[in-house]
Parts: C-alpha cells; sequence; structure tokens
C-alpha cells in the first residue's frame, strides 16, 4: 500500500503542477493558478501520515517505508526548486515572459550551482533521517527497525556520493571553451546614432 501512495503522490504532484500552470497561463487564473500549486505539499502530509498509521497498526517496518522518507525528503528539499523551474518554462512559452536562464556551465559559477545543489540533497537526507529516527523510536524495541536504519545510511551514501560530484567542479572547474571568448571579442561594440 506506501508503494502504490508514493506512485499516487508522484502522479498528483505532476496533475497538480500541470493544473496549476494550466490554470495560471492558459485560463489567465493566476491566484486560483498558485492556490493548485500550494496543494502540492498536501501530498506529502498524507503520505507521512499514511505511513505513520500503517506502522501504529503493527506493519513490519520494511523498505517501502524507508522509500516513503526519502520521498518526502526529497520533495521538501527539491520540490519547490523544480516547480519554480517549471513555472518559468511555462511562463516563457505560454505567457510571452522572457526565457529562463539557464544554470551556469563553467568556473567558479558553476560550482556554486552544483553547490547549491548539493546543500538540496544535505537537506532532503537530513528530512529523512529524522522521519526514519521518528520511526525508529515510534517502533520501539519491539519491532525490527534494521531496514529504517539501513535508509539512514542510504541516504548519507547519496549526500557522500553528489558531494564528491559537487566538489569536482570546485576542484576541477569546468573551462568555458576557446570559440566563445573569441566570437565574444569578434563582436562590434554597439554603436549609438547621434
Amino acid at each position: 500500500m506506501i508503494v502504490t501512495l508514493i506512485v499516487v503522490c508522484e502522479v498528483g504532484f505532476w496533475v497538480l503542477l500541470a493544473a496549476g500552470l494550466a490554470l495560471r497561463y492558459l485560463a489567465g487564473r493566476r491566484r486560483l493558478g498558485a492556490a493548485v500549486l500550494l496543494l502540492e505539499p498536501l501530498l506529502e502530509l498524507v503520505l507521512l501520515a499514511v505511513t505513520a498509521v500503517d506502522l501504529k497498526n503493527g506493519a513490519e517496518p520494511d523498505w517501502k517505508h524507508g522509500l516513503a522518507a526519502l520521498y518526502i525528503g526529497y520533495t521538501v528539499a527539491y520540490g519547490h526548486y523544480t516547480v519554480k523551474w517549471i513555472d518559468g518554462h511555462a511562463a516563457h512559452r505560454l505567457a510571452g515572459a522572457p526565457r529562463p536562464p539557464k544554470p551556469p556551465r563553467h568556473g567558479r559559477a558553476r560550482a556554486r550551482h552544483e553547490a547549491g545543489l548539493w546543500l538540496r540533497t544535505v537537506l532532503a537526507a537530513a528530512v529523512a533521517i529524522v522521519l526514519l529516527q521518528l520511526a525508529v523510536w515510534y517502533v520501539g524495541d519491539d519491532g525490527s527497525t534494521g531496514s529504517l536504519t539501513e535508509w539512514q545510511f542510504s541516504a548519507l551514501r547519496v549526500v557522500g556520493i553528489h558531494g564528491v560530484i559537487a566538489l569536482t567542479y570546485t576542484i576541477w572547474p569546468k573551462k568555458a571553451p576557446a570559440h566563445s571568448e573569441e566570437v565574444s571579442a569578434e563582436r562590434p561594440s554597439p554603436i549609438t546614432k547621434r
């Protein structure tokens, strides 16, 4: 049941996102669209409540409960970021807004961008680890909580792997191609008419 609910929450996330953006940009109902987008955190609260009830009803803690905690952590850390990114692209395509800026590709700017994403992963893992620890305490000594603590270590491994990847952008920053500097040097400066 928990896995099915995770899938329903993920599908619900995208359905609410599409409905909110359609209301904002196609129907011209910006406030109603924003209200629909604000309903998305309710999906995670439902998942959290059902997971807690499942454990309270005596379900043996297993990988499904750990996956639910990681899903909630990911949504807390990356949900707003994803909605903002998609909203910017929808505004560009549907409402004539300027194209949203792309993430930087080179140098320190790229390293800062990757560090910011890593901090989101740290937040996702922290939320998941706290939820899993609460579940461990909730189940108590009566049940087997080994699978929940394994998920905590999995969250820490994800943080470590993502941290190494982000660190590579700082240690070995990707340099801009040489031809892009030449092209910008060859462009004439705009001349104003008098």
